[in-house]
């Protein structure tokens, strides 16, 4: 079925991407986007700048005889599960190592190439301000400076340069200390059983199943409170809200 739903994403020619500092990321705050564009044939692809393996795997850490390398392979094992659940077509692991992400210029590069051949409608990543992960903040800026640089006519000449995808930043935990205001609200309500499962693929970090679940559900009520939903209007019982980076241009309001 994975198969499938990747030829005809290559068909309709529509893709996203999504910059994940950890391995888990994409799950627990765009999770919903991933697997709704899937099923409107968007080839979505996810890059993990790392594994999360030493900073958001603690119940990892808690058992006998743990090694990192016994870590990252987990967290990998995890995504590639969620992944697949969720529709994602192509999910690519940079293995930069956390606490600290370091994006060197070589991984800058790599991250550049991959944006040019993903050519995506947009992508999705970090909020910029994060005091309590500064992974989050380096994973944003490498995605906005890698935007930057495939945008450049100059940068390989003759190559498909990048036109101007939207930044979508998704929500980070606990709001209210990010500077991150969300401008978007997407209804993942007829994915949401999907995203549900993928969460439960992320057995080392279980103690944030509960937490993003009920945001989702939080989230759902601001999708009815502006689209109208609690006069009538369009329900919604999940969502997940995003704050844009660039101006978005429209014909009409």
């Amino acid at each position: 079925m994975h198969e499938y739903a990747c030829a005809e994403n290559e068909m309709s020619g529509k893709t996203a991407l999504v910059i994940s500092a950890h391995a888990a990321d994409f799950v627990w705050r765009c999770g919903g986007a991933i697997a709704l564009h899937a099923e409107k044939n968007y080839a979505v692809s996810v890059v993990c700048l790392s594994y999360g393996e030493r900073g958001e795997s603690a119940k990892l850490w808690k058992q006998d005889g743990m090694t990192l390398d016994r870590v990252k392979s987990a967290r990998r094992a995890e995504a590639e599960r969620a992944a697949a659940v969720l529709g994602v077509a192509e999910i690519e692991f940079f293995d930069l190592g956390d606490y600290p992400l370091v994006v060197d210029r070589k991984s800058m590069e790599r991250l550049v190439e991959l944006i040019r051949k993903a050519q995506p409608a947009f992508m999705l990543s970090h909020s910029r301000w994060d005091p309590y992960n500064t992974d989050h903040m380096r994973a944003t800026s490498a995605a906005i400076e890698a935007r930057m640089i495939a945008q450049a006519w100059g940068h390989n000449p003759g190559e498909k340069i990048l036109g101007a995808p939207q930044l979508y930043l998704f929500e980070p935990h606990q709001t209210e200390q990010m500077e991150w205001k969300p401008d978007v609200f997407l209804d993942i309500s007829s994915v949401w059983e999907r995203k549900l499962a993928a969460i439960r693929c992320m057995e080392g970090q279980e103690h944030l199943w509960a937490y993003y679940s009920n945001l989702a559900e939080n989230r759902g009520n601001h999708f009815r409170r502006n689209s109208g939903g609690q006069a009538g209007g369009r329900n919604s019982t999940h969502a997940e809200g995003f704050q844009s980076v660039y101006p978005r241009t429209v014909d009409e309001l």
